[in-house]
């Protein structure tokens, strides 16, 4: 893999000096390594296994349809998330976007927000494989204490791969994202033909509250309660979120202006569909299966009654894969974000964080830092039954924060802007804006609910510690110490890297200094 040194001992890009040269990553991801990583994130397997019990315990079968509404509120997101990654296309996606076009207090704020998501999403996701699937897979009892030590190993073997080398990482993430869409594609039409002939196809249970009470059951809820209907929209939410991972990825993607919001639409459209017709087969065969609403792996339980124990042992595997491959892409696109912002000077231990190896040609350190947060949140919710549900609520309620500031500082400085090269949101710039938000308003309610407390004050700790570092970082260099490069110059600088030698955000410093 080739890269460039950075030059001398220049200027870094928050116009302090740079120490050490650096080193770039190799620009070399294509369409579908983009695609592969927005789809792995977001993995359909995974969010539906693991929300879909919660889902029909809180809202019933019916449920489900609110996941249609959700992929168009998610969709939205992502064409603001296209537009703006066609603009700055730089690793660090919300923290380089805010910095640059509102201000580097409100970046780094979003940042350390985006930090906070990645690290408890992963811990969520993996925790997943230890705490649920694996055992229902080999059939032995689940503890509090092996699900952590499975967990452990699973988030270390996930930054080893990633820290050892990017190539094979993609690699191992584009074939299980190969095998994620074949396998549920295959299980959606074998559900549905088999579910058939068998007689179990009831699609009057779509439409059934199972034991949610049908009186109030659209309302809105009250003000420290959200209504049954509006709790399954959390399946959309929780499941259909990390599209954005492909922008994280964009000083390593070729053309990336045009190949990052294709990839990231795309990913949201397909899951989408691919998600509601597989939701439809589970819920109208789990209308004449007994037993469904009691299990602790609710999908599982109709797949295994409809198509048999072989099959549904093989949906497990699929599962453990897909979950694997999800882990996976939100350790990388954590290393990037801290590499991003180490890269900055805008991390605690930026000099140790901002280094590429020269010998994985990754940034090694970056990947260790991330993997030993995990297991620090893993190790702070591991005692705790109901872990599970706490971490999968921190890691919807972030991102819709996210996604809810990112969304809101494109609305107003949207006619300032850096001019596009290869997306642009055009006449449906103001419907996508007003969907998105009203769809993150009407999220962000849902999480008023007592439930949620846990998760907000998780939210609320890793703010206090970001803040306590942040009034630190003012203090030393003050306000205008912390000025980003020209954004202007962003697809210049990146478009010249391999001439001049410098890694982009160098270049950027050096164009605007001229």
């Amino acid at each position: 893999m080739a890269h460039a040194d950075a030059g001398p001992q220049g200027t870094g890009p928050g116009g302090h000096s740079g120490g050490e040269p650096q080193r770039q990553m190799a620009r070399e991801l294509g369409w579908y390594a983009s695609f592969s990583v927005a789809f792995g994130f977001v993995s359909i397997a995974t969010g539906i296994f693991t929300t879909y019990g919660a889902v029909l315990a809180t809202s019933g079968p019916r449920g489900i349809w609110a996941w249609p509404v959700s992929v168009v509120g998610q969709l939205s997101i992502a064409l603001v998330f296209g537009a703006l990654a066609a603009r700055i296309p730089i690793s660090g996606y919300s923290y380089q976007w805010v910095s640059r076009i509102v201000g580097p207090v409100w970046g780094w704020i979003m940042g350390w927000i985006s930090f906070a998501f990645l690290g408890v999403v992963l811990v969520a996701v993996d925790y997943t494989i230890a705490s649920t699937i694996l055992p229902e897979l080999f059939r032995y009892v689940g503890t509090t204490q092996n699900a952590w030590v499975i967990t452990a190993v699973v988030v270390l073997l996930q930054a080893v791969l990633v820290a050892a080398s990017t190539r094979t990482t993609h690699r191992v993430n584009n074939v299980a994202v190969t095998v994620q869409l074949i396998g549920m594609v295959a299980l959606t039409v074998l559900l549905f033909v088999v579910s058939a002939l068998s007689g179990k196809l009831d699609f009057g249970h779509l439409f059934d509250t199972g034991t949610v009470p049908v009186s109030g059951y659209f309302a809105l809820g009250g003000a420290t309660e959200a209504g049954p209907f509006a709790l399954a929209f959390l399946l959309g939410a929780f499941t259909i979120v990390g599209f954005e991972s492909a922008a994280n990825l964009a000083e390593e993607t070729k053309n990336p202006a045009r190949v990052i919001p294709k990839a990231m639409v795309q990913a949201v459209l397909s899951l989408g569909v691919l998600g509601l017709l597989f939701l439809v087969a589970v819920t109208a065969a789990a209308g004449r299966i007994d037993g469904v609403g009691e299990s602790a792996t609710p999908v599982a339980t109709v797949i295994t009654a409809v198509l048999g124990s072989v099959v549904g042992k093989a949906l497990l595997v699929l599962v453990v894969i897909s979950i694997f491959s999800c882990g996976l892409v939100i350790t990388l696109s954590g290393t990037r974000l801290v590499y991003a912002m180490a890269r900055d000077e805008r991390f605690p231990g930026w000099r140790l964080l901002r280094r590429v190896d020269r010998r994985t040609a990754t940034p090694l350190n970056a990947s260790v830092f991330m993997m030993l947060i995990a297991q620090i949140i893993l190790a702070v919710f591991s005692r705790s039954t109901d872990a599970l549900f706490q971490l999968f609520s921190a890691g919807t309620l972030l991102p819709a924060l996210i996604y809810a500031g990112t969304v809101g500082m494109y609305a107003s400085k949207r006619r300032s802007l850096p001019p596009s090269q290869g997306f642009s949101l055009g006449r449906w710039e103001l419907p996508v804006l007003v969907a998105a938000a009203l769809w993150l308003a009407f999220e962000l309610l849902i999480f008023r609910d007592a439930s949620f407390r846990a998760p907000w004050t998780y939210v609320l700790v890793l703010l206090a510690i970001g803040a306590v570092y942040f009034i630190g970082l003012l203090i030393r260099r003050g306000r205008n110490g912390l000025a980003m490069p020209d954004m202007t110059d962003v697809d210049r600088a990146l478009d010249t890297t391999d001439t001049t030698g410098l890694r982009p955000a160098d270049a950027i410093a050096e164009g605007t200094a001229r």
